[in-house]
């Protein structure tokens, strides 16, 4: 039970009450949802960047996978969540790192148009020559999906 109002709370943007319970009992802080979430990529796929902050205060892993191999990092980048990005980055999350699908953060950024979430990946050492399970690399993405600004910045930076 306490678990479940742990979870509604990062969902709902309740940091006081995230604190109260995190505090509390510090094993939330590393526990898993009813669909493998961890607290931190649950507040980064809901843009709480209050909560990811205080998470990250509290020593989670940042590079922590959910069932499905995402990361928090990758969970926010086809969101266009730069402020999250830009936390989680300097918490240390690999910017490279793949779910299992063979996708990066940069992949999900491009797929989903979000331009300022690739420049920072990109900033910050994102592999462009990086392909998923279906063999595209996010210069695929781009041409694929469209984005001539997107296939530009990625023409660039390979």
């Amino acid at each position: 039970m306490e678990q479940d109002s742990f979870f509604n709370a990062i969902r709902q943007g309740d940091l006081q009450t995230v604190k109260s319970l995190g505090d509390k009992n510090s094993k939330l802080l590393r526990s898993r949802d009813g669909r493998g979430s961890t607290p931190l990529l649950l507040a980064a796929y809901y843009n709480r960047e209050d909560i990811v902050d205080y998470l990250l205060e509290k020593g989670v892993e940042v590079d922590d996978k959910d069932g499905a191999g995402n990361t928090a990092l990758i969970g926010c980048c086809f969101k266009g969540y730069t402020g999250v990005a830009k936390r989680l980055i300097r918490a240390g999350a690999d910017v490279n790192a793949t779910n299992t699908l063979g996708s990066t953060g940069l992949i999900y950024a491009v797929t989903f148009n979000q331009l300022e979430i690739a420049k920072l990946l990109l900033g910050h050492g994102a592999q462009t020559q990086i392909r998923d399970a279906k063999g595209y690399s996010a210069l695929d993405h781009a041409r694929m999906q469209g984005f001539a600004q997107l296939e530009s910045l990625l023409t660039l930076t390979s």
